[in-house]
């Protein structure tokens, strides 16, 4: 994504001029601050503001390159941080309502049998980033996502699949856009088969599936 902003900034002034505002998540211990890391290199942000984070504000201070300068906001009165489970009970939300739609429009999705040697499962390993952050080429080059294959079974129970329009590891899976998304709901060993719950009915495109850990429990099932 950072790629095609730069490109886009590049081929156009109005947006170039313009900037870009990135509103990040919550996440901002252990790998959520290795992704808040790789965003602002990526992007080669110039000015992060940190709401009300002190220990983040000292971490970032000491981390990012001295052409990014890190600013902290403090949080206004009134304001009230969002909890653990309200977080995890608005992303189940979301996910069933990507399945099952909303009270105005109803959507039935569909299960499906898939046979474990007809689908072909990765995870993408997202890249360390080390404390001392090196230069940004050295960081599109050495610190590159990668792919490590994934052998059906029980590991796989409950997680969300995104179909990538990737049909073989040769092309640029990581980069490449997903169809859509579809989620193991029963896992048997003994027939070699997955049951998945998925918004079209077979048969599934023949493309490469990629977990990822976000899990979501169907009660439809």
């Amino acid at each position: 994504m950072a790629e095609v902003i730069h490109q886009q900034m590049d081929e156009n002034p109005r947006i170039n001029y313009s900037g870009l505002i990135i509103n990040t998540f919550g996440w901002i211990k252990g790998k959520g601050y290795q992704h808040l890391t790789h965003i602002a290199l990526a992007f080669e942000v110039d000015v992060i503001l940190v709401l009300d984070e002190e220990r983040l504000y000292i971490e970032l201070v000491r981390d990012m390159p001295g052409f990014i300068k890190v600013v902290l906001l403090p949080k206004r009165r009134g304001v009230v941080q969002r909890s653990n489970k309200f977080k995890l009970e608005g992303r189940e939300a979301r996910i069933r309502e990507f399945f099952y739609g909303s009270p105005r429009n109803v959507l039935h999705p569909h299960t499906c049998l898939v046979r474990f040697s007809d689908i072909k499962v990765y995870r993408i390993l997202a890249p360390p980033i080390p404390n001392a952050l090196m230069s940004l080429d050295t960081q599109k080059t050495d610190f590159k996502p990668k792919l490590e294959g994934v052998t059906p079974g029980l590991n796989m129970m409950h997680h969300v699949l995104a179909l990538s329009f990737s049909t073989t590891v040769e092309e640029d899976v990581v980069r490449n856009s997903v169809a859509g998304f579809v989620c193991v709901t029963n896992v048997d060993t003994s027939q070699q088969m997955l049951t998945l719950l998925s918004p079209q009915p077979k048969p599934l495109p023949e493309t490469i599936y990629l977990m990822s850990d976000v899990q979501f429990i169907d009660n439809n099932a």
